[in-house]
């Protein structure tokens, strides 16, 4: 498998893809995702959204997005089939209140 476009580069991470990244990071990284068992992952333009594991709230997807501020706005979704229901959309949530949000809205701990 060759790489046709010459800009990317191999082991290079888009813009939307280190903004996610981070993200990620400040959630907790892997200890997150063993803590929640987030999966899906995905990431558009300055977002970061995924699938989340049964939880006493019933929320199944979380979508984080930075802002220009250097803040987040966080949307908190019940998905069920077809229909999909914004349950919580904070905005202005700082970085190191993402664990803080996501515990209240999904009654996941993110940290040991």
């Amino acid at each position: 498998l060759t790489n046709t476009n010459p800009r990317i580069k191999e082991g290079k991470l888009t813009e939307s893809q280190q903004v996610a990244k981070t993200i990620l990071q400040q959630l907790g990284g892997n200890r997150f995702i063993a803590m929640t068992g987030a999966k899906n992952f995905g990431s558009s333009r300055n977002s970061l959204q995924f699938k989340i594991g049964r939880n006493s709230k019933g929320i199944t997807h979380v979508i984080i997005s930075l802002k220009s501020t250097d803040t987040y706005n966080v949307e908190f979704i019940k998905m069920r089939g077809v229909n999909r229901k914004v349950v919580k959309k904070l905005k202005g949530v700082y970085a190191d209140q993402l664990g803080t949000m996501f515990k209240k809205y999904t009654g996941m701990n993110v940290r040991l």
